[in-house]
């Protein structure tokens, strides 16, 4: 028997319907990339249906369900041929609507890792994230691709393949010298319009959170913040797990419905792929029409950080943290952790519960609402082991936990347990640490 010849699915165009339109302030022309809506006097849409490609967006958005989607006789006749295919074949039947969505989503392909840099210097997050987009690509059989957005960035393309990617996207102009929300989310969501990722992934960082909510907002589509924990279920959605109320549940939360699936990723949660210098890949340069008297931030100045010596750590990078919790009494006593982090060559680190108490700065914070690590070791002193402090750490080589009360919640998750007296068991290692290698 001859197979049926495969009919594209219609799009259609977006139409206003009369008198159901609030003037809710020109939502439906914000979510248009395509310029194809323009606001009349009565602030009203006036929907050009020469630009319009169908994305349904501005369906979306209308809080009065002001727009449909029109189709035109002979579209509709190919709708119902595709319905009545999809019924002998035993296809669920979905409605014009749902059958767009999914059509629509069809279309996005690929993996894509926004690589964030200062100045030419990249971070840490954007290379954690190539390894956890190729765990992803595998289970999708998609493209790892990275989005290098900067002035002068070559080397950031070279170090992408050799971090995993195999396809560059990259934009280099003065224009994006400084990261500024506006021109950088403008080149992102050309990129997205133009090719179509399925997933996007960007670390959250400061400038990450920043530009992944205004990319979200600008596409319309859904973000999860601050994630923990990414994987492809049977369906080929990505699951996004984060912590919730207040840290107490980890949250799974998948988009269904529009693309690209966007997620911020913590530092250090993610291992580091495998850097291979020999490593091929594709890099394609793209412009972008954004002049620099179009962008509205400009920068006048760049100050760096005033900290430094002895009192400026850098908690994310080091190998060896010794960390403090209630437990350890008393702001004085932090001096034994850092005794026994000199002797180890690493640096204290602290619960929230230390910080609300005034022991020890907001920068050596490490849980939900602070740091992220990812030593070889961890030592958690008198620290209970709540989950907020938990999604900080917990993907830490190995965890030596050390605790009077045995039940303690931080047993769960340690490598190695010591159920006794902090202000025993410490100088007891730091003796034996002195000890091994000869010291008095």
């Amino acid at each position: 028997m001859e197979e049926e010849k495969k009919i594209k699915r219609p799009r259609g165009v977006a139409r206003l319907i009369v008198g159901k339109c609030i003037a809710c302030g020109a939502r439906c022309e914000a979510s248009c990339n395509k310029d194809a809506i323009e606001m009349n006097a009565k602030g009203e849409p006036v929907i050009n249906t020469a630009k319009c490609i169908g994305c349904r967006k501005c369906v979306k958005v209308c809080p009065a369900e002001a727009i449909e989607m029109y189709f035109t006789p002979e579209e509709q006749k190919i709708l119902a041929e595709i319905a009545a295919r999809e019924k002998k074949a035993g296809v669920k039947e979905v409605s014009t609507e749902e059958a767009a969505t999914l059509a629509e989503i069809k279309e996005y392909k690929g993996v894509w890792v926004f690589v964030e840099h200062n100045e030419g210097v990249p971070a840490v997050v954007s290379w954690e994230l190539l390894g956890a987009g190729a765990e992803l690509t595998k289970k999708l059989g998609v493209e790892l691709c990275s989005v290098v957005i900067g002035d002068k960035v070559e080397n950031l393309c070279q170090e992408s393949i050799a971090c995993g990617a195999s396809k560059v996207y990259v934009i280099d102009s003065p224009v994006f010298h400084y990261y500024r929300t506006e021109a950088y989310y403008k080149a992102i969501c050309y990129l997205v319009d133009k090719y179509k990722p399925e997933i996007m992934l960007i670390g959250a960082t400061g400038l990450g959170r920043d530009l992944a909510g205004a990319v979200a907002t600008k596409l319309s589509t859904g973000l999860t913040a601050d994630c923990t924990g990414l994987a492809i279920d049977d369906k080929g959605f990505l699951l996004q797990t984060r912590p919730a109320f207040g840290g107490n549940i980890m949250a799974t939360i998948l988009t269904e419905r529009t693309r690209p699936q966007m997620a911020t990723v913590r530092p250090h949660v993610m291992p580091m792929p495998t850097y291979d210098k020999s490593r091929k890949g594709e890099i394609i340069r793209e412009a972008v029409p954004i002049k620099e008297e179009e962008i509205a931030a400009k920068v006048l100045e760049v100050v760096e950080d005033a900290k430094s010596g002895a009192e400026c750590v850098d908690l994310e990078g080091a190998e060896v943290i010794v960390s403090g919790g209630r437990g350890m009494k008393a702001k004085e006593n932090f001096a034994l952790l850092q005794q026994l982090a000199d002797e180890l060559g690493g640096v204290v680190g602290c619960s929230r519960a230390v910080v609300e108490a005034k022991w020890m700065p907001v920068d050596r914070q490490v849980g939900q609402t602070g740091k992220t690590v990812r030593p070889k070791i961890y030592i958690a002193c008198g620290i209970s082991g709540a989950i907020q402090h938990l999604v900080g750490m917990q993907s830490s080589d190995v965890i030596i936990a050390i605790n009077q009360d045995k039940q303690a919640p931080i047993f769960e998750v340690a490598t190695y347990g010591i159920v006794g007296d902090v202000f025993q068991v410490v100088p007891a290692l730091i003796k034996g640490i002195k000890e091994s290698r000869g010291k008095t």
